[in-house]
């Protein structure tokens, strides 16, 4: 990956919705160059994919909670079967297991606190292998979806 591979994905952040020419332009390279390096960067799984950024207010998800969540027990097994239904959970928008206590952080999004509670009790609570959920509410977003530093 060199400088001209970085400023394509710092312009490609910033709006994939560009055409090649568009973006072959922003980054100072003729066409048919700048879609090598774009199908390049594709291939070698440096751009993962495009999508639609969705505000979760227009579409009636206003509630936001962090949870953090302490395993009973961590064999393979266990974990596997925890990660696997977690990805089952379409109100989860990012999971990551940590290093430490606690063993995962979950994002949900849910319309409002009493949804949030049903998700919570119906389908959090009974995910496999959990000891302890700890929420913690999410009052605002000062850095959201950042791109990445190019």
């Amino acid at each position: 990956m060199d400088d001209m591979d970085r400023k394509i994905l710092a312009e490609l952040q910033q709006d994939g919705r560009l055409t090649v020419t568009e973006l072959a332009a922003r980054v100072r390279l003729s066409v048919s160059p700048c879609h090598r390096r774009l199908r390049e960067l594709e291939r070698s799984g440096a751009i993962g994919g495009y999508r639609a950024v969705v505000e979760p207010a227009a579409v009636g998800l206003n509630f936001e909670a962090l949870v953090f969540v302490s395993m009973r027990q961590e064999d393979r097994d266990t974990v596997a079967e925890f990660e696997h239904a977690v990805s089952e959970v379409g109100e989860v928008l990012e999971a990551q297991r940590l290093f430490g206590e606690p063993d995962y952080l979950l994002r949900v999004v849910a319309a409002d606190l009493a949804a949030y509670q049903r998700l919570y009790d119906e389908r959090l609570a009974t995910l496999p292998g959990v000891q302890r959920l700890t929420s913690t509410l999410v009052m605002k977003h000062v850095v959201r979806d950042r791109p990445l530093p190019a």
